[in-house]
């Protein structure tokens, strides 16, 4: 396993992932979501799910000091260029299959979160079983700020996490919370010193290796059952959602005004 390998004069990885022993830990080496690197997120979970019993536990985290910061808004607004159905097509081809890969991972998923963890970064967080959250971290849906709605299962992950009427709150108003929040709201398993987070994450994957990972498979699968509702339907509902907002003024406003540094004026269009 070596996603994300670097040649003498090559581009950096977007991506990184690595094994050690029963444990893949997988690295995102960019703030933000570019094309790049979902693809790169996605060929890397990928290779969890074809190493087998070779991989009995994942580590996903980012770097820097940042788990991840959402869709590169830069990338977006050129996108955005071509028309709102196009820029907004990576939902479905992109987004949606990469949640659902990482909801299909089927030993524990471990999520370390450190600095930012906003939007999309947030759907990739709550995708995983357990998250382990450091000091500082800055969590919020964001998506209302820029004239959308929700993707990357939030709709759905939030609510079940934190109850239907506090995710209402946080992507209504846009409220950003932290690390003794997250935890106080059962959305952490743990929190830990800054800049240990990929450390104790990896404490706990390495453990986990240890134990009964047929069990741990059943368990994943009897959660999802009892709790999920149908995630291709409600991807799907978000993907159309995003779509239909990706035309408005407002969208084309707030991402310009982000992109400048200022705040956006919304007329409800």
């Amino acid at each position: 396993m070596g996603i994300g390998v670097t040649t003498e004069g090559a581009e950096p990885p977007r991506v990184v992932s690595r094994r050690e022993g029963e444990v893949a830990v997988i690295e995102l080496r960019r703030p933000a979501l570019d094309a790049s690197t979902r693809r790169a997120l996605r060929a890397a979970v990928g290779e969890v799910a074809a190493a087998g019993d070779a991989v009995r536990a994942v580590v996903l985290a980012g770097s820097g000091g940042v788990f991840c910061r959402g869709q590169d808004l830069a990338e977006h607004a050129t996108a955005l260029e071509g028309g709102a159905e196009a820029a907004f097509s990576c939902v479905e081809r992109e987004y949606n299959p990469l949640v659902t890969a990482l909801l299909g991972v089927p030993v524990p998923l471990i999520v370390a979160v450190e600095g930012a963890c906003v939007g999309a970064g947030l759907g990739l967080a709550l995708a995983g079983d357990v998250r382990v959250v450091a000091e500082g971290a800055a969590f919020a849906t964001a998506f209302a700020g820029v004239g959308l709605a929700a993707d990357s299962g939030l709709s759905v992950s939030l609510a079940r996490a934190v109850g239907p009427s506090r995710a209402a709150g946080l992507f209504l108003l846009g409220d950003r919370f932290g690390a003794e929040e997250a935890l106080a709201w059962g959305l952490a398993h743990r929190v830990v010193a800054r800049g240990a987070a990929l450390e104790e994450s990896l404490a706990l994957a390495r453990e986990l290796a240890r134990g009964p990972t047929a069990a741990f498979r059943e368990v994943k699968a009897l959660l999802r059952q009892a709790a999920e509702p149908d995630w291709p339907a409600a991807l799907a509902r978000e993907a159309a959602a995003q779509s239909r907002l990706g035309g408005t003024e407002d969208h084309a406003g707030a991402v310009a005004a982000f992109l400048a540094r200022e705040r956006p004026a919304f007329r409800g269009r």
